[in-house]
């Protein structure tokens, strides 16, 4: 029986891994499967392993107050060496661009087992931006032993750096897997979020809806002084507009909104949300702004286009099909994509209907049968 540790420990991660884990699970008459957390980010972690019902096997706790790179990576290391040691596992399962998934690839390299990255490949080619995670993402593709691609331009990103072709494979990315899950449960009749009932007493049907997010580091300062100027231009020229934004509880993310937007009308400003909370508000927008990449990949899969705050992105597939547009923290450009989004019914339509091209929720299966192949 193969042995399978998967590690993460941050909300994304755990979102696109969650559906992995679950396939896992389905063949445990051929896999034995553990989870380990290191608990970067705590309680959105444990939001998210509630609602995708896992119970983690090993749980590091290592989040700390004023936490920072430098400790966090040493942490990681030096808490999985006993785990690694006393479970010996043949694979260890990684996520994306994290701290926890560079030291935690590291460490399961340290111990001698088959390191198998999920979402491998993807690159912008500037190792400042985003910081730190294009270089995390490069450490893991030099330490592991399979890549799990999420696109044919993230496969060709690794044979451009010499990996070779039967250790990589094109899935799609496993975040499909986990929307499809999501959707489906946060719109039973039967689901019950008190998130969800409240996001139901701001959300205002008559209205399209906006949904913003931010938080990256490299739009800290003016970058959202911008952006903010940007909502504020939205919302006043638009009244049939409503602008839900939950709020990172980063200092340099609370400061500039809540001086810029709080008291507009047709802005809410509201506390970070849960992940079926944030599922079930991206079904009900209009178009999303925001700077993360998982949105980029989910917003297509429910027909609702996006722009990004960011100049660049390690995800152009997007950017190539036409579901996103890169609109940086340019306060005029930010106002003038979003202005045509919201009056010209054909390009919303034709840009809502395009193909996403992450893939079509199939994406564990491929992971499982791959590895029971080998």
């Amino acid at each position: 029986m193969k042995k399978n540790l998967i590690i993460f420990g941050t909300r994304p991660e755990a979102i696109k891994m969650a559906p992995l884990v679950k396939e896992f699970l389905k063949h445990n008459n051929k896999f034995q499967t553990r989870v380990c957390i290191t608990a970067q980010h705590r309680e959105m972690l444990d939001q998210v392993l509630s609602f995708f019902e896992i119970t983690p096997d090993y749980d590091l706790n290592l989040m700390k107050l004023n936490q920072n790179l430098y400790s966090l990576t040493a942490d990681i290391i030096t808490s999985l060496k006993p785990i690694l040691e006393e479970f010996k596992p043949d694979y260890v399962y990684v996520h994306g661009d994290t701290t926890t998934t560079m030291a935690a690839s590291i460490a399961g390299f340290y111990s001698g087992a088959k390191i198998c990255h999920v979402e491998a490949g993807l690159r912008t080619f500037n190792k400042r931006s985003p910081f730190p995670e294009e270089v995390n993402r490069s450490v893991v593709g030099s330490v592991s032993d399979y890549h799990f691609a999420p696109t044919k331009i993230s496969e060709q990103n690794l044979r451009n750096e010499n990996i070779k072709d039967k250790n990589i494979l094109v899935t799609g990315n496993t975040v499909i897997d986990a929307l499809q899950f999501s959707i489906q449960k946060v719109t039973s009749s039967t689901f019950y979020d008190k998130e969800i009932e409240n996001l139901k007493e701001i959300f205002n049907p008559n209205k399209k809806l906006i949904l913003v997010t931010g938080h990256r580091r490299e739009n800290h300062g003016q970058g959202f002084i911008n952006i903010c100027s940007a909502l504020k231009q939205i919302a006043i020229k638009n009244t049939d507009v409503q602008i839900i934004y939950p709020v990172h509880l980063n200092p340099n993310v609370q400061k500039p909104v809540y001086e810029l937007l709080a008291n507009i009308d047709n802005v809410e400003l509201i506390a970070p949300l849960s992940y079926p909370a944030f599922v079930w508000l991206m079904d009900k927008s209009y178009l999303i702004i925001t700077d993360s990449g998982g949105v980029q990949e989910e917003a297509p899969s429910l027909g609702k286009p996006v722009l990004v705050m960011r100049d660049t992105t390690e995800r152009p597939e997007a950017v190539e099909a036409g579901t996103v547009v890169l609109v940086g923290t340019n306060t005029e450009k930010i106002v003038k994509e979003t202005t045509k989004l919201l009056t010209h019914q054909e390009l919303y339509h034709q840009m809502s209907a395009l193909h996403n091209p992450y893939g079509d929720g199939k994406s564990c299966e491929r992971i499982v049968k791959f590895i029971e192949q080998l």
